[in-house]
């Protein structure tokens, strides 16, 4: 009996030291820093749709590069097309009771909805695409326009032939309505006798408005329009094509809409500011922000020119040695800007 309970006791022995040594080789290594993270989970709502070489592809675009720099970091999901109010809310709430970490809001309409949802969700992320209103789990990411507002008139005041220019826009909200000043400003700084038209649609998407307001101006004898962006964008610059003048776009590179016509543009480069809102959220730091805006610059590189393609030899020496004087100066913040009224 005492030979049988010795052969038991080295059996059961050698059972666990085998048990022992394989849990040992499923065991996972640790990854540097000591855990595993899981990636940020960041929902994109676009009021619009990814392909419209505009305000929603320029800000898709800017987050897919972010995602791909941040590999295994974030994880984005994105919906097209929620541009009514009504429709906005329930989408902020379903990403927000699916565990997301970050939702962007893409439009200033989006504003009175994530403040109302993100008060429901105090742990949930919400990042304002322009807009005033914030709470501490809430951001705004917005565009210093007249930075691109100032470019384009000093553009547009250099190449007019009729000294008659005019810039189109969809609501009159305060980034637009700062670019359109600059725009306005710089013309005049450099081509004193200009003459500017000025047509806000009262809507982002009224491409028809735009077209109309685009076209009167060019039988009016203006020569050049900038447009200040969405879907208002697409009717000035199909009114550019009919009349066979110069239109300058904003947000995206227009040129593949009209190739003998967009002159160049303001191109939006929304990597920056959301790479800075991650980063925060990241490093624990957004919710301690005194200041909960995150802005696009010429001096981050977040607004830039698009290049004249195929238009670029009718562009004269002395245009584009002041264009680039320009930029240089606003890089620097040493442009001095209009005074706003609002």
């Amino acid at each position: 009996m005492r030979i049988k309970a010795s052969i038991l006791l080295s059996a059961l022995l050698i059972m666990s030291l085998l048990f022992s040594g394989c849990g040992s080789k499923e065991e996972k290594a640790p990854q540097e820093g000591g855990s595993e993270t899981k990636p940020l989970k960041v929902a994109l709502i676009l009021p619009g749709k990814i392909d419209d070489v505009s305000w929603n592809q320029a800000m898709y675009e800017g987050v897919k590069a972010l995602e791909e720099e941040y590999k295994g970091k974030i994880e984005l999901t994105y919906t097209e097309q929620v541009y009514e109010v009504s429709n906005i809310e329930p989408a902020l709430r379903d990403y927000a009771s699916e565990g997301y970490d970050l939702i962007i809001g893409h439009g200033f309409q989006f504003m009175e909805p994530i403040i109302k949802v993100a008060g429901e969700f105090p742990d949930t992320k919400f990042a304002l695409g322009t807009g005033y209103k914030t709470l501490p789990n809430t951001c705004v990411y917005d565009i210093h326009l007249e930075g691109g507002g100032y470019l384009m008139g000093t553009l547009a005041g250099l190449m007019t032939k009729t000294n008659k220019i005019g810039v189109v826009g969809g609501a009159d909200v305060s980034e637009i309505y700062r670019g359109h000043e600059a725009y306005k400003h710089a013309a005049k700084q450099v081509n004193p006798d200009v003459q500017i038209q000025e047509l806000y649609t009262g809507d982002w998407r009224d491409a028809a408005k735009a077209k109309e307001g685009a076209i009167t101006m060019y039988d009016s004898g203006v020569d050049v329009i900038w447009h200040s962006g969405d879907g208002i964008g697409l009717g000035t610059v199909e009114a550019a094509k009919q009349k066979n003048q110069l239109v300058m776009g904003n947000v995206a590179d227009q040129n593949v809409l009209a190739p003998n016509n967009v002159l160049s543009g303001v191109v939006y480069n929304w990597t920056p500011a959301v790479k800075q809102i991650v980063d925060d959220i990241l490093n624990d730091n957004f919710t301690n922000r005194d200041e909960k805006f995150y802005w696009l610059t010429v001096e981050n590189g977040g607004i830039t020119m698009a290049p004249f393609h195929g238009l670029d030899s009718t562009v004269p020496d002395e245009v584009k040695a002041k264009l680039t004087e320009v930029k240089e100066a606003l890089a620097k913040n040493a442009v001095e800007m209009p005074k706003y009224e609002k």
